[in-house]
């Protein structure tokens, strides 16, 4: 498979995980909108990591070592917005941090990390749109 189709992979997958995120917030279940939005994040970083660099997919979540492996400029500012990120990967999954996290994803807070989401969304798609 071409390394655009690949990419175009990606970024459909992306997609249609947004929209499931969003349905899945209406549905008042914060906690995993979250986690699909992470993953929303993580397959643009894929496509642009494979737009910017023509290898393969690397196997990792961490959105920050997507992030600098795709030659992206972060300032302290978006480090800290895609660790936040991070942490949504991993406390949705385990077992020692699911309730933790399940009950820090109240509605107010779930609002505001969705609108970061939207934002980092159409940030990454813009990097994706322009030519490397």
């Amino acid at each position: 498979m071409s390394n655009e189709r690949i990419i175009n992979h990606w970024v459909e997958s992306s997609d249609k995980n947004f929209e499931d995120m969003i349905a899945i917030y209406e549905a008042k279940r914060y906690d995993w909108a979250l986690y699909i939005g992470h993953l929303t994040l993580e397959k643009l970083f894929k496509a642009l990591y494979i737009k910017r660099t023509g290898k393969e997919v690397l196997f990792t979540h961490n959105l920050i070592k997507l992030a600098m492996k795709s030659n992206l400029e972060l300032d302290d500012e978006k480090v800290a917005i895609l660790n936040t990120m991070n942490s949504f990967c991993i406390e949705a999954k385990y077992s020692d941090e699911k309730k933790e996290f399940y009950y820090r994803c109240t509605r107010e807070f779930a609002t505001e990390q969705i609108k970061v989401i939207k934002e980092l969304r159409l940030w990454l798609k813009t990097e994706l749109a322009k030519n490397c």
